[in-house]
């Protein structure tokens, strides 16, 4: 003891001389104090202070660091103690320590950094991984390792990738514990998973297997069997030896545990056989270091230091590292011109200090410089690159996710905080643009508990007694929907039938009871009785519950078994036929339109038929005539003119088609008004409620009421509540004009379908102007509603479901009868293809005849020509087309008979020319 104060006395003498800038070696002192705060007994602890001894040993054997200059190392025990660890910190303080390579626990770390920060020394945490040892609340301390806070997000991923939505937290109940699980619980909540259990277990339990196992009899009866194991090494084997005994082990559990697996597998070579055996089919995560040749050639090094007793881990490979950056920190100081001086806190100089000695402590006035220098840290360890992000973190967070099988373990993947988990190094990811993409995360296949590579559910049903509170309305209508048993505390009903059958195809028992909702006098709000499961009233919500958007942030919704959206209810009139029912079957567009073909027709044929056929030649009045009577007789068919032109026949055929279709579909229209039962509707749709002023009938308890109000901003006093079918009928018989009545009644289909089936008087009407269903309600992220959501698909599939609508919802006869609704008049977009064909041909036709008008004209010689002018040429033009259109033209068969008997003739004179005898 009296010679380590010489030497912390000297190197205060040496450090008290300025030493310049410079690496000056005679101005550098011989010796500089490091300390260091172990747990010697524990599995890092005895990795670690062999793994930083033998770096202080390299420091000082290295010329080209610290030139002059060595390290003197003094080491502590904290036994993980939080107070040990403080009063360690004091007595490193008397020997003016300038760096302190520790704590090794989160524990004593809270405390050693408070006391560090009050004089000054950094400390270099290789294994203190609490997430809240934040720069902001100790900013001397370093953490020269990775947080927890990505090994929880890593641990958070794994869950997402395996879409598990619920986990079980065991932790060890200390700083380290607790912080480290509501680190993993933000993480998780953030993917929408989340901690449904936490089990703490004090650290001294490690002596205590009864305490223990009541902890895991506790956790063994929750829904869960996803299990965060997140301890020290000690209590770790105990917790998978209980959970052995208690066939926790086994299949359908799933175990991750923090990295203190992976340190304590790489350091106990071999682990004894029944702790292996204890923990076949956990996952671990272990801190990923790079591949190098400076980390094989120290790996060899040990293996001849140790013997193979003690593996390495990777905590031992940090504390290697955080020695060489203290050393490098302090090169750096002392190349600045930085000089170890110590001065007196002020803060300790009481006026009676008992035996503590608390003015031998002192500041180093260097310290802020010294971990800006760690903090600038930028070379290459065993660890691979050091160096330090804005938030004072090591660059590139990434951990091995390793599988606990046989006598050893297998890694199946990687995790970075670059791209996610992937089956590739990071080292090799980093050269490639970041990916987080769901189809890039991938992981090997992992042998899990039990022996078994299928993929465990996560989850079962509690096996701890309680029943499955699901909460039904109690209704007092359309009780075919549900309804409550007389007598007993069962339900019945085509919700409740839908449910039964799907619970009964679910690969397990789903104890449960139902519970009633309501006063039994009025329907309950649905809203309300879906809310009762964010307050934990109700475990599930079972009934004829709208899946709704404001019902969607509150709980999760299995797949809709039946579809219902809302539509409008009213009255209608019957509607007389009267005197002008014969214009009924066409718009208006259509007659004008079928009129003006009529006279278009007639004149396109006049014009085609007027040079060859004598029928539509005369005075111009008896020419109109024709028009009009050729062009109407075809509508049924009795034209007696007949058409001659080839042109004109065309048209007329067409025509004729058109009339046909055309005739056919008004008789049948006509014929449907005057015997089919018209129906009126004063209200003919949502929109017409929407703009009018009359009162709005609703359900009760229905969520047709929010959505009349928010969404279509109709005003609540023309909202009406109905309770019932009778509630309904009256109202709508009574009508918006009397008190009580209302104009329509916006509902459900279902409840609509229902209503109609017994009241012959009301009808639909317009369009069905949501679209929604009915499905259970469950809990947020409940894996029960993804199991139901695959059972209804089933029922679907396999026609149970329509059984189960059919048994309970039948229609009876009175929605079919009278329900033929008022039909619509024909409109022209039925027909306008016909009238375009018609109009192609008939332009056709005309375009046909001037060009044979126009030929003739060229071809045929006038016989007075006249060419005293321009303009008598031009007249005399005009003059002889209309010559042409109007002169009459010999039919082919006059013109054959014609020629026949001018050739006879001819021959005739022939023969009395030459005296011969005819």
């Amino acid at each position: 003891m009296s010679f380590l104060w010489f030497v912390s006395s000297l190197s205060l003498v040496c450090g008290t001389f300025p030493l310049g800038f410079g690496k000056n070696i005679s101005s550098r002192p011989s010796v500089v104090n490091i300390g260091a705060i172990l747990s010697y007994n524990s599995t890092i602890g005895k990795v670690a202070t062999i793994a930083i001894e033998e770096a202080v040993k390299d420091v000082n054997a290295d010329p080209s660091i610290l030139p002059g200059t060595n390290l003197w190392l003094q080491t502590q025990n904290s036994n993980c103690s939080g107070f040990l660890g403080m009063v360690e910190v004091l007595q490193l303080m008397e020997n003016e320590t300038v760096a302190i390579i520790g704590p090794q626990s989160s524990v004593v770390a809270h405390i050693s950094s408070q006391v560090a920060t009050e004089f000054q020394v950094p400390l270099v945490s290789f294994s203190a991984t609490d997430p809240t040892l934040s720069a902001l609340q100790f900013p001397f301390f370093v953490r020269a390792a990775q947080s927890d806070l990505f090994q929880m997000t890593a641990i958070a991923e794994i869950v997402e990738f395996y879409k598990w939505k619920e986990v079980i937290a065991i932790y060890v109940d200390d700083d380290y514990g607790w912080n480290g699980i509501a680190t993993l619980g933000d993480k998780l909540a953030e993917r929408r998973c989340k901690i449904t259990y936490k089990v703490g277990i004090s650290p001294d339990s490690v002596d205590n297997r009864a305490q223990v196992m009541d902890q895991l009899v506790k956790v063994a009866l929750m829904e869960s069997r996803v299990m965060i194991l997140h301890v020290n090494p000690k209590l770790g084997t105990l917790v998978f030896s209980v959970a052995k005994y208690l066939q926790m082990m086994g299949n359908g559990y799933v175990w991750i545990a923090t990295d203190w697996l992976t340190s304590l597998l790489d350091s106990v070579v071999p682990l004894p056989f029944e702790k292996m055996e204890s923990m076949q089919g956990v996952i671990s995560l272990r801190q990923h270091t790079a591949e190098s040749d400076k980390k094989r050639a120290f790996l060899s090094r040990w293996n001849k230091l140790t013997g193979g007793s003690l593996g390495l881990n990777t905590y031992g490979l940090y504390a290697y590292d955080s020695v060489w950056m203290v050393a490098h920190a302090i090169d750096k100081f002392f190349s600045q011109g930085g000089v170890v001086t110590h001065s007196n806190d002020s803060k300790l100089h009481f006026s009676e200090s008992g035996d503590l000695h608390l003015e031998a402590m002192t500041i180093f006035d260097g310290g802020n410089r010294l971990l800006n220098n760690i903090l600038e840290s930028d070379f290459v360890g065993l660890t691979g690159a050091i160096k330090f992000d804005l938030d004072r973190s090591l660059i590139h967070p990434a951990y091995d996710i390793i599988n606990v099988i046989g006598t050893g373990s297998r890694r199946v993947g990687y995790w970075s905080n670059y791209s996610g988990l992937s089956i590739d190094a990071p080292e090799i990811l980093y050269s490639k643009p970041p990916n987080r993409s769901h189809a890039n995360q991938k992981l090997y296949e992992v042998i899990w508990p039990g022996n078994t590579i299928e993929k465990p559910r996560g989850w079962v049903f509690p096996n701890n007694g309680k029943l499955l509170k699901i909460g039904v309305p109690l209704r007092v209508s359309y009780k075919e929907f549900v309804s409550k048993i007389k007598g007993t505390e069962n339900f019945q009903g085509f919700c409740i039938d839908v449910f039964t059958a799907a619970v009964n195809l679910l690969p397990y028992a789903v104890p449960h009871e139902f519970i009633a909702f309501g006063d039994g006098h009025h329907n309950p709000n649905y809203t309300d009785l879906v809310y009762g499961i964010t307050t934990g009233k109700f475990d599930a919500v079972v009934g004829d519950i709208a899946i709704v958007t404001s019902r969607t942030r509150l709980v999760d919704f299995t797949l809709p078994y039946t579809a219902s959206g809302l539509v409008v209810v009213a009255p209608f009139k019957k509607r007389n036929t009267g005197a002008w029912a014969f214009l009924h079957p066409f718009s208006p567009a259509m007659w004008m339109v079928t009129a003006s073909f009529f006279f278009f027709i007639g004149i396109v044929v006049w014009i085609l038929e007027h040079r060859t056929n004598d029928e539509f030649r005369g005075p111009p009045k008896r020419q109109c005539i024709t028009i009009l009577w050729f062009s109407f007789s075809t509508l049924f068919f009795a034209h007696k003119e007949n058409t001659i032109s080839t042109l004109g026949r065309l048209v007329l055929i067409i025509w004729l088609f058109v009339v046909l279709i055309v005739n056919s579909s008004y008789t049948a229209s006509l014929t449907s008004i005057l015997t089919v039962q018209q129906l009126y509707f004063p209200i003919t749709g949502i929109e017409t409620l929407r703009e009018g002023d009359e009162p709005i009938g609703f359900q009760v308890g229905s969520f047709a009421e929010r959505y009349l109000r928010e969404e279509l901003n109709i005003s609540k006093s023309r909202l009406i509540p109905l309770g019932s079918p009778e509630e309904y009928a009256k109202a709508l018989e009574l009508g918006p004009d009397k008190e009580g009545g209302v104009a329509a009644i916006v509902d459900e289909l279902l409840y609509v379908e229902s209503f109609l089936s017994r009241q012959c008087s009301f009808r639909v009407v317009g369009q069905e102007f949501t679209k929604s269903g009915w499905g259970f309600a469950f809990p947020r992220d409940s894996p029960l509603a993804v199991d139901l959501s695959t059972a209804i698909l089933q029922l679907s599939e396999n026609g149970d479901l329509q059984r189960i609508h059919d048994k309970w919802l039948v229609k009876s006869a009175c929605t079919m009868e009278n329900a033929e609704l008022e039909s619509d008049r024909l409109q022209l977009k039925s027909f306008w293809g016909l009238f375009l064909i018609c109009g192609i041909v008939c332009f056709i036709a005309l375009a046909i005849y001037c060009f044979q008008i126009i030929r003739q004209l060229y071809h045929t010689e006038p016989e007075e020509p006249d060419l005293s002018s321009n303009s008598g040429s031009h007249s005399n033009r005009l003059r002889r087309i209309i010559s042409l259109l109007d002169e009459k033209k010999e039919s082919s068969k006059r013109g054959s008979k014609r020629r026949k008997v001018e050739k006879s003739s001819e021959n005739d004179k022939n023969n009395d020319h030459l005296g011969v005898d005819p």
